[in-house]
């Protein structure tokens, strides 16, 4: 919480990626690439709530091991030209209500809790 509101993040990881195909779960050193996101985002004291919004049942699986909230995501809201504001209504829509809502991307394995923080 944020001065008594609830913040919600959300990952935005689509399977369809063009050049790599399921970069978001590609090995990165020994984990998945969104597991890097997954391990920053729960030391948060400020996040409230996590949700994955997901296409792809093998991110969904990544998801799952990691104990990390996902939503499947329609086909039509992961094409390469939805844009990201139109999937993030969709996942905050099939949420509780929060105060604000943080879009934490997950292709940059390098960022730590208090660069999301």
């Amino acid at each position: 919480m944020i001065n008594g509101k609830k913040v919600l993040a959300i990952t935005l990881a689509r399977g369809g990626s063009k050049r790599i195909p399921k970069k978001n779960i590609a090995d990165i050193n020994g984990k998945p690439l969104i597991q890097y996101t997954f391990d920053e985002v729960k030391k948060s004291k400020y996040i409230d709530g996590y949700v994955v919004s997901t296409d792809d049942l093998d991110i969904m699986g990544t998801c799952i091991r990691n104990e990390v909230q996902s939503i499947i995501r329609p086909k039509d809201l992961a094409k390469d030209t939805t844009t990201s504001a139109d999937a993030l209504i969709h996942c905050v829509e099939k949420q509780e209500k929060y105060d604000y809502v943080v879009e934490i991307m997950c292709t940059n394995p390098l960022k730590v809790v208090e660069d999301i923080d």
